[in-house]
């Protein structure tokens, strides 16, 4: 005979007066977490009470009930209760609906605390940003939302964004197959094709970090702090039309700017518009770009102008301003820390007081009528305006008499052609080399990159000699003793007439790097002193003491630093023999050990347009190997060349590591009779040329 399955009773529900209610002793919650019972009071008071308390009668000595009951599941609801009975806001007869547990049970009322709290199953958060997405389309406002949740604005936005990523990847979310930081990271573009392209490539890899995601889904964007969308103004780029990327999860300093083309259209257009105004003071030439290579300048007269006085009223206001900063710094000591306000006002204060500082320049409008201006963007996105400078084709005709000098094949002072030029493919400025094939091997560095490398090593060293008065002097003596009793002697790395020599090939970088801005500043620092006429500068140089005629020596010798590698070519006039080049080599060591030059120290790591990019895959992984180790090497050994060297920059960056052309390198000093053979340098003994199916890009479009 079978037996009959025995069927549950449920707990019956009333509901009691919420004062014939009290907390039970056996409630196992003791530690706060979610919530504040706070913010669960606001709910109840704006939703009711969703979900009704567990309760047991209170039965005295002899087993009666009492008429109380207590509450072992449910007691934050009851504390929240009571926070609104206390406030007045809950009347303390109100009834409460309650689920009555049977008081001669033999189930413990800790266990049905316990129950009660660690079978509640959290909502996931997908679920939570569907939820706020529902409630945006049914009418409410993000702050609506904001205010019936009691969360911060913002905390609507990240969800509501997070709820907008491609359904597909949502789907992996929900699945476990993401991080909730993954999918944050997808939320910078709204392009779900995009979304899922990225996804699909990285899934299989080892490199899935939420900083790669948005690196991957911007890498065709343009940051708001380019000094483009400084100098445009992203306001006036979104009334144009253009779409800006922003990331609700972590600091982007601004965005992305989605459309560069419209970015380069709406700043030629700025910088066209300048260049026409400028043009209007009558210039005779204005010459526009987003930046000029360093020396640009060479070869053209800088005209001297007057600087405009202050007028009595400008010189009482900065004396104001002057002693009202003054006060302030007094007056704030003491303090540890200025308020904000007083910051902000000493700020102004200065910004106000460089303005005074920066005045006009009069020039003679006849020699404005003959010069030109450079108009271009500063690293900050200001207009930079460097106002004249005369062509020589544009100089007065000089006059004749006493003119003895001589033709030459080559102008001094001018940078000389290689008598080899290879084609340059360019990328946003930066120089494209083609990638090779692993199975190449380690090929020879391309002869521009190596001519752009000593460029960077040839401005340290001017700027180190200058700081270095007696290297300075032995580098010029030695050259002198070299041309009055060694007449076979090379020319070595001093042009001693001094002739500058600028760079027929370098790097987008270079203007901006530290040597650079030394050699300029230092450059201009003398020039405030050194006087035009001739007899004048004379009686100058004769009057300085000898601390600063060795500093100024030092300078100008400076200028005559070649480091440069050419290719050798005897047989040209202005060309240099392998032996020739040896010896300025070995020269350019001696004196970057005098000096003690460190090109790390001097500001030069490789990065993808200075190096990386430029070289095949096995010099890449070579340079990540000896900086980084075997084990970084093996770590991108898999990527394409352009993700290849993206990484390298990374791992390399506080490496300290250089390429051959930048490192001191023991030089037997080459004998002074006789020329070398023609061979190029160990790191040069063969051209590389790029075969016909190396057609892959520098910068590898992430999703492939």
């Amino acid at each position: 005979m079978a037996t009959a399955i025995q069927k549950i009773t449920l707990s019956s529900a009333r509901d009691i007066p919420f004062n014939k209610l009290v907390l039970s002793q056996s409630n196992v919650r003791r530690v706060k977490a979610g919530i504040s019972i706070e913010e669960l009071a606001e709910s109840i008071a704006r939703r009711g009470l969703i979900q009704s308390l567990h309760v047991r009668p209170v039965l005295d000595a002899g087993g009666a009930e009492t008429g109380m009951f207590e509450v072992p599941a449910g007691g934050r609801r009851y504390r929240a209760l009571e926070l609104l009975a206390k406030q007045k806001r809950l009347a303390k007869t109100t009834p409460v609906p309650c689920v009555v547990g049977d008081a001669n049970s033999d189930i413990l009322v800790d266990e049905v605390s316990l129950v009660e709290n660690i079978e509640r199953a959290p909502l996931h958060p997908l679920d939570q940003f569907r939820a706020f997405l529902g409630l945006r389309d049914k009418g409410m406002t993000e702050e609506a939302i904001a205010a019936a949740f009691l969360v911060g604005v913002n905390v609507v936005k990240q969800r509501l964004r997070l709820a907008s990523v491609s359904p597909v990847l949502l789907e992996i979310y929900a699945d476990d197959g993401m991080t909730l930081e993954q999918l944050m990271a997808f939320t910078v573009s709204s392009d779900h094709a995009r979304q899922e392209q990225v996804w699909d490539a990285i899934k299989d890899g080892w490199q899935k970090e939420p900083y790669h995601i948005r690196r991957m889904l911007t890498e065709t964007a343009v940051r708001a702090s380019d000094r483009r969308a400084a100098f445009v103004g992203v306001e006036a780029y979104e009334a144009a039309g253009g779409i800006v990327l922003r990331d609700l999860f972590q600091s982007d300093d601004g965005g992305w700017l989605q459309d560069p083309t419209l970015l380069d259209r709406m700043v030629t257009e700025k910088l066209k518009a300048a260049a026409d105004e400028i043009a209007g003071e009558g210039w005779k030439w204005v010459e526009a770009a987003l930046s000029f290579p360093y020396g640009h300048e060479h070869g053209l007269r800088e005209l001297v102008g007057t600087t405009v006085d202050l007028t009595d009223e400008e010189r009482a206001s900065r004396e104001a301003l002057r002693e009202e900063y003054d006060r302030l710094e007094a007056e704030y000591a003491e303090a540890d820390e200025l308020p904000d306000e007083i910051d902000a006002h000493l700020g102004e204060i200065e910004q106000a007081l460089d303005a005074f500082e920066q005045r006009p320049t009069i020039y003679d409008p006849a020699e404005i009528a003959i010069a030109g201006v450079f108009v271009s963007l500063d690293s900050d996105g200001s207009l930079s305006v460097d106002r004249g400078y005369v062509r020589p084709e544009d100089e007065p005709p000089a006059d004749p008499e006493g003119d003895d000098t001589t033709e030459m094949s080559v102008e001094p002072g001018h940078p000389v052609t290689p008598a080899v030029q290879r084609a340059v493919v360019t990328v946003g400025g930066q120089a494209v080399e083609p990638e090779d094939d692993e199975e190449d091997g380690i090929k020879p560095l391309p002869e521009r990159l190596v001519v752009e490398l000593t460029a960077h090593r040839t401005l340290a060293l001017r700027n180190a000699v200058a700081e270095h008065p007696d290297v300075a002097m032995t580098m010029l003596l030695h050259k002198l003793v070299s041309d009055t009793f060694r007449h076979t002697a090379p020319t070595g790395c001093l042009e001693a007439s001094v002739r500058h020599v600028f760079f027929s090939a370098q790097s987008e970088e270079l203007k901006d790097s530290t040597p650079a801005r030394e050699v300029a500043e230092r450059h201009e620092r003398w020039g405030d002193h050194v006087p035009a006429d001739d007899q004048a500068l004379w009686d100058w140089l004769s009057l300085l003491d000898p601390g600063t005629r060795l500093d100024l020596l030092a300078h100008c010798v400076s200028f005559g630093v070649n480091a440069l590698f050419e290719r050798p070519n005897p047989y040209s006039g202005s060309g240099v023999s392998q032996h020739g080049l040896d010896v300025r080599l070995a020269q350019a060591d001696r004196l970057a050990r005098a000096t003690g030059l460190d090109m790390v120290t001097a500001g030069w790591k490789p990065t993808v347009g200075n190096y990386l990019g430029r070289v095949t895959k096995p010099r890449i992984l070579e340079a990540v190997r000896e900086g980084a180790g075997e084990r970084a090497a093996q770590l991108i050994d898999h990527l394409k060349k352009g993700d290849m060297a993206k990484e390298a920059e990374r791992l390399l960056a506080d490496a300290g590591w250089l390429p051959e052309p930048l490192r001191l390198i023991d030089h037997d000093y080459p004998a002074a009779d006789g020329e070398g053979d023609e061979a190029l340098p160990a790191f040069l003994d063969e051209e590389e040329e790029p075969s016909d199916d190396e057609d892959e890009a520098l910068h590898a479009i992430a999703a492939e």
